[in-house]
């Protein structure tokens, strides 16, 4: 593994190891050490030096918001009256627990957000009452998600 110009490369053991982890972080460093060929403490040392690297970042546990009674994720592009207004903006959606994305973008939007609400009564409410009151947006453009066909993270 070697820094070249702010990109890291890795080799094949690295990315054994990547994809282990990608397909279940909680599995054990020596189950992968056996099935790869090389000691835990050499899968700890390559693990330590790809957090260090900038390209892996903790693990989390995925919730499944659907059982959580959360079923309509919705896309809503922003348009602001002036590009100024975007720090203020960002800084208002920040504080709206349903904004799980913000994305500031090129385009008609000036931001691209996406939302999570119990239900489409939940999303107009988000819509109306926080979203469309930030000062400085001046409209929304919202588009519902039906269903999520592709979730995936880059190749390794």
């Amino acid at each position: 593994m070697k820094s070249n110009n702010e990109n890291i490369k890795i080799d094949g053991i690295d990315k054994k190891i990547l994809r282990f982890l990608m397909s279940d972080a909680r599995k054990p460093v020596l189950e992968i050490a056996r099935k790869i060929g090389i000691s835990g403490a050499a899968i700890h040392q390559r693990l330590r030096k790809l957090e260090a690297s900038g390209l892996i970042a903790g693990s989390k546990f995925i919730i499944n918001p659907k059982v959580l009674g959360y079923t309509t994720m919705a896309y809503i592009g922003i348009y602001l009256d002036k590009a100024m207004s975007n720090p203020l903006a960002v800084k208002e959606l920040e504080k709206i627990p349903e904004v799980l994305e913000c994305h500031y973008t090129t385009g008609n939007w000036s931001i691209l957000i996406k939302v999570l609400c119990r239900d489409n009564e939940h999303l107009m409410n988000v819509l109306n009452r926080d979203i469309q009151q930030i000062e400085g947006v001046s409209r929304t453009e919202t588009f519902i998600s039906l269903d999520q066909q592709i979730d995936r993270q880059i190749t390794i």
